[in-house]
């Protein structure tokens, strides 16, 4: 079933098109165009980002945004700085000394379509560029440089790139669940918290609200990771766009290897309950938070 959020009477799916729409349009915006020197990167640059892609950590800034009370202009620069960051992760995810993949979005991966120096400096540009977004977004200055702080300590050692370090570090044994939610916490999760808060921080919301929502954005994290593991084991590469099956491959811990699908799969359960008890007291405005968190449990790709 398809939830009913309050946005006029609109469904939950024609407000996550809507609003792809709007970030897709502000990304092409934001991005060089190709043909301006020097063409070849900036092409692979357009190339990561402008391919299909889910948009979830955009979507969850318009979302927590909305539901604390600001307009959806507002929210346009850290939608577009969140999912410019997510992409130069994976253009460097993807890369040989990494993950070592061909297949991204249903498309081939950067440094296949250009080359591995393209990629690396793909990757590079589009992280300055997010910072670049959000520094130029005009407004009020404090909140730029609350957003900026937000999405660097998210991207580094404490977020995004420190989990990737644990991540290397353990390939080839076994972790513990401990180690597994926390790599997780950090290399997934740190970029969802942030796309969360940056969209609260941009109505003002008050510290008790973005308490209740980093609640619900570190289940979420981890959530949307579970459901990405089960995925890997059982998803159809087709309708996934990306390759199935790595992580067994590499010998990486994942969920469903220490827990077992159906071990996950209650997981999943519990982290649902979370994400709705983090959100309870917001009532009818988290309604659309609520969704992309059962749209995290529930996903086929």
């Amino acid at each position: 079933m398809i939830a009913v959020v309050p946005d006029t009477d609109a469904t939950f799916a024609s407000i996550l098109r809507r609003r792809a729409v709007r970030v897709n349009a502000a990304l092409d915006r934001m991005l060089p165009e190709a043909n301006a020197a020097p063409q070849r990167l900036h092409a692979a640059m357009r190339h990561a980002v402008l391919g299909e892609g889910k948009r979830i950590r955009p979507q969850l800034v318009y979302a927590a945004g909305v539901a604390c009370g600001a307009r959806e202009d507002a929210l346009d620069a850290p939608a577009v700085a969140v999912e410019l960051v997510h992409a130069y992760s994976l253009i460097h995810d993807d890369l040989p000394a990494m993950d070592d993949d061909s297949l991204r979005r249903g498309r081939p991966t950067v440094h296949v379509a250009f080359d591995e120096a393209t990629a690396i400096l793909a990757g590079d540009a589009l992280q300055a560029l997010a910072f670049e977004v959000l520094t130029g977004a005009g407004g009020d200055a404090d909140l730029r440089i609350e957003l900026v702080a937000t999405l660097a300590c998210a991207s580094g050692t404490a977020g995004m790139c420190g989990g990737q370090a644990l991540d290397i570090a353990a390939t080839g044994r076994i972790q513990s669940l401990h180690e597994l939610e926390r790599m997780h916490v950090l290399k997934t999760g740190a970029l969802f918290r942030a796309a969360v808060r940056m969209g609260a921080l941009c109505a003002h919301a008050d510290a008790t609200t973005l308490q209740r929502l980093d609640d619900f954005a570190q289940a979420f994290g981890l959530a949307f990771q579970i459901r990405d593991d089960i995925l890997d084991v059982e998803g159809d590469p087709a309708q996934l766009g990306k390759t199935a099956g790595k992580d067994a491959a590499q010998s990486k811990s994942t969920y469903p290897a220490l827990l077992g699908l159906d071990g996950s799969r209650q997981f999943l359960d519990e982290l649902a309950h979370r994400m709705r008890d983090a959100l309870e007291p917001l009532g009818d405005a988290s309604a659309q938070l609520l969704a992309l968190g059962e749209m995290a449990v529930i996903r086929d790709r």
